[in-house]
């Protein structure tokens, strides 16, 4: 599946993935290659994401990596997944 990260300032991430998890106002989930069309509003927390993604130059420092995963806390924004494309808005 394609993974985009992007906040009001910039793109952040790009590129295929194998997983997506975020912390969504219901509790945290993944989305996985087929996962059903979705849109939720994403609460503070850990969006996480594994796989071959770019992060664009100059952010770097937005990410860690644990557990085999990067890893960028967020406050605020929106997923939406729909045909194995997954738009992450992020504040």
């Amino acid at each position: 599946m394609y993974l985009e990260i992007v906040s009001p300032e910039a793109s952040l991430v790009s590129g295929n993935v194998e997983s997506v998890t975020v912390p969504s106002v219901e509790g945290e989930f993944q989305m996985l290659n087929n996962h059903a069309a979705i849109v939720a509003i994403l609460v503070k927390g850990k969006v996480k994401f594994k796989g071959d993604a770019t992060i664009a130059d100059g952010q770097e420092k937005n990410f860690t990596k644990e557990d085999g995963q990067w890893v960028m806390q967020i406050n605020s924004g929106t997923v939406e997944m729909k045909d194995n494309n997954v738009i992450v808005l992020v504040d």
